[in-house]
């Protein structure tokens, strides 16, 4: 079992933060192997950014993604830039306000769920910094890549400290938001 998973956007949008944190979840509290890889552009907010997650129940041999299972695509710029290199039949989740201009015939190769995220985990948490966080929890409920309780430990171990609360808050958010959608009713 290698399943891969790539999150895109820009800087400041807690990209880094999220893919350490899958990768926490796996290695640490499931005990499986990850790596995670990310790359940005100069300017830290603002600019491209991208990480890797690969997770595998053996030891891993190539630390890159070479065809996504899973896409978190947060940006217009990581939408038109990565989707193409998702996996057939791979999930992609994407962040549904900041990629206006979507692609319907290449979208056709994938199951996609676009959500507006940042609305979501404002309204929530009040901090559209949680959007991450949230975003988690969702790609955690659609694709079981770990277990909800590995990864809000790894949430737990990762935040700031004084933030653990609002962060569990927006993680919940996204099982919830992750059940509806696999139940049809949003």
């Amino acid at each position: 079992m290698r399943k891969e998973v790539l999150i895109g956007g820009f800087g400041g949008q807690g990209v880094i933060l999220a893919s350490v944190i899958l990768g926490r979840a796996a290695a640490v509290y499931e005990g499986l192997h990850a790596v995670q890889t990310q790359a940005y552009g100069p300017e830290s907010r603002g600019g491209a950014s991208r990480a890797e997650v690969v997770i595998s129940d053996e030891p891993i041999d190539y630390p890159k993604a070479l065809a996504p299972d899973y896409a978190v695509l947060l940006s217009q710029q990581a939408y038109e830039k990565y989707l193409p290199l998702v996996k057939n039949g791979g999930l992609v989740i994407v962040e549904k306000d900041l990629v206006p201009k979507r692609n319907e015939e290449l979208e056709k190769n994938f199951k996609v769920f676009a959500v507006p995220l940042t609305e979501i985990a404002e309204e929530t948490t009040g901090l559209s910094l949680t959007m991450n966080i949230l975003t988690l929890g969702l790609l955690v409920k659609l694709t079981g890549i770990v277990s909800e309780d590995s990864i809000e430990k790894a949430v737990l171990d990762s935040v700031p400290k004084g933030t653990e609360n609002i962060n569990l808050k927006a993680l919940k958010k996204g099982f919830e938001l992750g059940e509806k959608l696999l139940k049809g009713e949003i």
